[in-house]
């Protein structure tokens, strides 16, 4: 029966042992299914997340959860999965802690920096009485192809929302959400390294889709645990969908081409491969080399992931 974990130990290891892992989010029960897949044949944890626009599109968080949990059973997963809500609000962070999302993420960016403190710390309070982890955000991040709309994070907001008990943390360096623009002057890896030097919570790069690998690696190298993707599936997608169509497959009566399942597919198996390349991005290691790490130096503890989201 699936049960998700919360995967703190996994992002602890990470941050120490200098590797990632990617947080994807789902849209669809394709992209569920892509996830999914993905992970499995990789052997490698995964953080599955889901938006709030996108949560409402599919019908709710708790189908979201069911949506997950039962194509985890359907399809025989065997490795650890994270179940995240990405950029919830406030009442939304809530809603998935009392549903029993292993993971959430609350924004409160853009909230005074005071109200965000205090919110963020009741969300700790309660996360944390059940085993769910918390992620946080601080700074600005820039907005689809908006290179200097967003604000860099502070060492000294760093600092204080590590001592309320994030279990991760989103900094804002210089990145944004969608599409980077011609003109983006890269991540701030200056901030990054002093951020990371003045905490030792996992660090998140939010994000993540678009920006040139050597900048993942080396932001990896400083200290990020978690890495975001959704824009770059999305294109992946897209293209696959767009070359399938141009090329006249849907109209092929004879192999019904028109069929949702034959008309999606170059999509999801799009979105299966641009995932295994940012694995190796990445260098998330499998569940095997995670337990050989646990052998090593005791990094990953069982107890920290608990089956408290069975179903």
């Amino acid at each position: 029966m699936a049960y998700f974990v919360n995967g703190n130990a996994f992002f602890k290891a990470a941050r120490k042992g200098h590797f990632a892992l990617g947080a994807y989010n789902t849209n669809n029960l394709e992209w569920t299914r892509a996830i999914l897949q993905a992970a499995e044949e990789t052997r490698t944890p995964v953080l599955i997340q889901v938006s709030m626009g996108a949560a409402k599109y599919m019908g709710g968080y708790k189908l979201v959860k069911d949506l997950v949990a039962d194509e985890m059973d359907s399809m025989k997963i065997s490795v650890p999965v994270i179940l995240n809500l990405d950029h919830g609000d406030y009442e939304a962070a809530k809603e998935c802690i009392a549903l029993g999302y292993s993971s959430v993420m609350f924004d409160g960016h853009n909230l005074p920096v005071a109200e965000n403190f205090d919110k963020t710390r009741e969300i700790v309070r309660l996360a944390h009485e059940k085993g769910i982890s918390v992620e946080a955000e601080i700074g600005k991040m820039g907005e689809n192809q908006g290179a200097f709309n967003g604000e860099l994070a502070t060492v000294r907001d760093a600092r204080a929302f590590a001592d309320i008990g994030v279990d991760k943390l989103a900094a804002c360096v210089g990145n944004i959400h969608g599409i980077y623009p011609a003109n983006w002057p890269g991540l701030n890896f200056q901030r990054l390294r002093q951020i990371a030097a003045a905490i030792d919570t996992p660090l998140v790069l939010h994000g993540g889709s678009g920006i040139p690998k050597d900048q993942v690696c080396e932001s990896i190298r400083c200290g990020i645990a978690k890495v975001n993707i959704n824009t770059e599936f999305q294109q992946a997608f897209q293209r696959a969908t767009r070359a399938y169509i141009e090329a006249g497959k849907d109209l092929d009566l004879t192999t019904k081409g028109y069929d949702p399942r034959k008309l999606l597919k170059p999509g999801t198996d799009a979105i299966v491969s641009a995932m295994k390349e940012m694995i190796s991005w990445l260098g998330t290691p499998t569940i095997d080399e995670l337990t050989a790490m646990e052998l090593e130096n005791q990094e990953i503890d069982r107890d920290d992931m608990p089956a408290y989201a069975q179903r």
